[in-house]
Order: C-alpha cells, then structure tokens, then sequence
C-alpha cells in the first residue's frame, strides 16, 4: 500500500500544537457513551460493586467533547485466597467489541468464575474515543502507547492511579489480564497515516489480519494460556492466518494466532499490571464473516477460555 500525504501537517515535520488542534476540530461525535455504554455499567450494580473511579475533564475543549465519568465493576464478596482477575476494555475508543465484550463478560458470565477469582473489569478506558469512533484521546495521543509512570495520557494514568490504589488496601497482585482489542480496516484509512504524520515518520506495516489473534508478552508469553484462548475463540469465530511472510500486523508468529509484544516496555494496557498471564485480544469487524455480536462473543470466549486454562492448572 503506498501511504499518501496526510490532510494535516507538512510531511517530514512531526505536529505541534497547531497540528493536534487541527487534528481535533476534525473529530465528530457520532454516538452516546452514555446511551451505549454508562447505562449497561449502571444496569450491574444489582450483582457487582460498580464504582467510579475518575472523570476525564475534556469538556472545555469544545467540539462536543464531555466530561466523562470512568467505571470499573468489581465482583462481590473480596477474598483474598482468591486470584485477582482484571479485564480492560476500550483502551482504543474505537474498537467497540473490547468495550461491549467486557460488558457481556460481566453480564454473562463474571458471576459464576467469581467463585474462584476477584474480577476487575473496566470497560471502557476512553469514552471520548468511543464516542468519536477514535484511536486517540483529543490531545492526539494513544492511550495504549501510555501506560508508564507519569503518563501524559489521563485515559492510561487514571486507572494506574486506581489500581495502585485498590492494591494497597486489598493487598493483592493481578494474577491475568485480558485487553480487549480490535484491528479495522480503519487502522490502514485513517490511523496508521495519522501516526505517520504525527510523528514524522515512514508507515512501512499495512497488515490488516482476517480474523481473531493474540498478542502476548515477549517476557511472559506464557504459550499454553494463549492456546487455550486461541481454541477457545475458534470454536466461534475464524483466527487469523499469517501473512506470506509468516506475520501478523509486521511481527512473525509465536505459534497459531499469536503474535508477542513487549508490552510493559511499549506502554501497553497489557503490560502495567504486572500480571503473571496476560494477553491482548484483536478481533477484525470488518471481515465478510463476521457480524458484531460474534464480535462480541470472540472477546468473552477469549477471557473464558484464558480462565478455564487457569483453574485446570489448579
């Protein structure tokens, strides 16, 4: 794919303020956080503790942009005998199978694994992003590339903040986390050149996967684990093949439908909490053979699936 000039910027110079401001004025609200997600969290409050646990405050920056309440759902009756499980969601505003899977993990089926983990589920990091269909928050920064200390993103730095805090008065360690993601086609459209502009550089990775993979962590790949989930999914929806070189999105398999990532070095969701298994999850919604509730279902199969290999290992 040849990569064109982006809209904004001059090539070969990386964006300042201007730029990022230019870049924001373009972006369009076009559905309700609100309508699609904050009243399906509020709707579990009968069965698990839901609590806010931040406010993004991008109200006054105009162009329809909100303060927006940030949730995490956590399951009842603590025991600290039990393993901690945390999924997140919504990292990537975008990718709406990772916010509306970790809501149907809660609704569906969080309850019943509750009687072996404490579960962490925060399904949706980026509402701004989910209400403009967006990778970025409005300051033009990738939440998923800002998990480290003192984050410029408040998307990422939120939930650290949260979760350090939550460790401290529980006294616990995250035992597996599962991210929720997707890769569109969008990714090629409009991301992938917003990166290259942004930053001044060369876009040289165009894959698009067909299909559901893995991304896991080069320092803990834990193999097992992402072959449970992989079998897991497949059962319900098709998994990526590689590419004919033998990759997924520029990186070379690690076994069938699983490709690995340093996750804590690139500031990734995944790689923050420490977790002993952990694992990124990409669903592709623009495949001719998929719809978004098999979308949805992949992502829950996905963390049943990580679960389900835990308790065997029991």
């Amino acid at each position: 794919m040849q990569e064109k000039a982006y809209s904004i910027g001059t090539p070969g110079q990386k964006w300042g303020n201007e730029e990022k401001q230019a870049w924001f004025a373009k972006q369009v609200i076009k559905r309700s956080y609100q309508d699609l997600v904050v009243t399906k969290i509020a709707a579990l409050n009968e069965r698990f503790d839901v609590q806010q646990y931040g406010e993004l405050a991008y109200e006054s920056l105009g162009n329809g942009a909100k303060n927006y309440p940030l949730f995490i759902i956590k399951s009842r009756n603590w025991d600290k005998n039990k393993g901690t499980i945390l999924v997140t969601g919504g990292v990537h505003g975008y990718e709406t199978s990772g916010v509306q899977g970790a809501i149907r993990f809660v609704e569906s089926n969080a309850q019943a694994y509750s009687e072996h983990f404490n579960i962490i589920v925060a399904p949706c990091l980026s509402p701004w992003g989910y209400e403009t269909i967006n990778r970025w928050n409005p300051n033009a920064i990738d939440p998923n590339r800002s998990f480290y200390q003192d984050s410029p993103a408040a998307e990422s730095a939120l939930l650290i903040q949260h979760i350090a805090k939550m460790k401290a008065e529980l006294n616990f360690n995250i035992l597996a986390h599962f991210d929720l993601h997707e890769t569109t086609d969008t990714d090629n459209s409009e991301f992938r050149p917003a990166l290259a502009a942004r930053d001044a550089i060369e876009q040289k990775n165009w894959n698009i996967p067909d299909g559901f993979y893995l991304v896991g962590d080069t320092i803990r790949p834990q193999v097992d684990f992402q072959t449970a989930m992989i079998k897991s999914v497949e059962q319900l929806t098709h998994i990526a093949p590689a590419d004919a070189d033998g990759k997924l999105i520029g990186v070379p398999l690690s076994q069938f439908g699983v490709i690995n990532y340093a996750t804590k070095e690139l500031g990734l969701c995944a790689g923050f909490s420490d977790s002993e298994y952990c694992t990124t999850t990409e669903v592709y919604p623009d495949s001719p053979k998929v719809d978004d509730e098999n979308c949805i279902v992949a992502q829950v199969a996905s963390i049943t699936g990580g679960l389900d290999f835990i308790l065997s290992k029991k």
